[in-house]
């Protein structure tokens, strides 16, 4: 799914990147290294959901006020706040979910209304979701707000999909999969609003990247691949730079 410009002569960067084909490989990969990465911490680290949810918390804050203070679109800083967002919510989640005992539908029914309040209060203050408006502090903390609510719901919601109901993690991955692939599908065959399908895009990718990312790093018997989580993030965290290095992603571009 990509950005259009209907009036270039009239227009203006956004801080964020232009929605192409490379922006959604790389969120899948960002999402997918959220989730190796916060399992790193929080499990093979030993630190507990808590104390990670803390660190991670530390780096999500630090990231987005870095975010908002530059005054152009930077992707190295841009996507280093999409991992932070990933990483935070993945921890965020669990805690949520396991030690506090909320449980996985639960968790993602409650971070789902948080997700859809957050929209509404966006709409109704500055009066569109569209990414492409994103270009003003106001914006971007709505911006980044929503993400953070998205990215937790989607670790709620892919260890619901592979664990409660009984899918797996190769299930999982499938049936997120076909999801996107239908949005994507209605982007290009219909005419529903494109700033509806890319949230509903950008909310699927996390589950998706969280039944991934399991399935790379959980034991065989539990039906993963048994991977080390450092080696896992690693090598996406590799893929991701060499993505943004080969395909430069421009500022997305606001009309006026």
């Amino acid at each position: 799914m990509q950005s259009t410009v209907n009036s270039p002569a009239q227009a203006m960067l956004s801080k964020v990147p232009e929605v192409t084909l490379m922006f959604w490989v790389v969120k899948i990969a960002a999402t997918t290294l959220g989730e190796t990465g916060g399992d790193a911490v929080s499990m093979s680290m030993q630190l507990g959901y808590l104390a990670a949810t803390g660190i991670f918390a530390v780096l999500f804050l630090l990231a987005v006020a870095a975010q908002i203070g530059a005054k152009r679109y930077h992707p190295v800083l841009y996507w280093t706040t999409i991992i932070a967002t990933t990483t935070v919510g993945t921890t965020l989640a669990d805690f949520a979910d396991r030690s506090l005992g909320i449980g996985y539908a639960g968790g993602a029914s409650l971070l789902f209304a948080l997700l859809l309040a957050s929209l509404a209060i966006w709409h109704r203050t500055l009066g569109t979701v569209s990414v492409v408006s994103v270009s003003s502090p106001k914006s971007e903390m709505f911006y980044w707000m929503t993400i953070m609510f998205s990215q937790t719901l989607g670790t709620a919601l892919g260890d619901w999909t592979a664990d409660t109901a009984g899918l797996g993690y190769g299930g999982g991955a499938i049936v997120f999969g076909a999801l996107l692939a239908l949005v994507a599908a209605a982007y290009y065959r219909t005419r529903l609003s494109h700033t509806v399908l890319f949230w509903a895009a950008f909310i699927l990718t996390r589950p998706l990247g969280a039944v991934v990312g399991d399935f790379l790093d959980k034991p065989f018997d539990a039906g993963g691949l048994a991977l080390s989580r450092y080696t896992a993030s690693a090598v996406l965290l590799a893929l991701i730079a060499a993505s943004m290095r080969l395909f430069p992603q421009k500022a997305a571009v606001k009309t006026h």
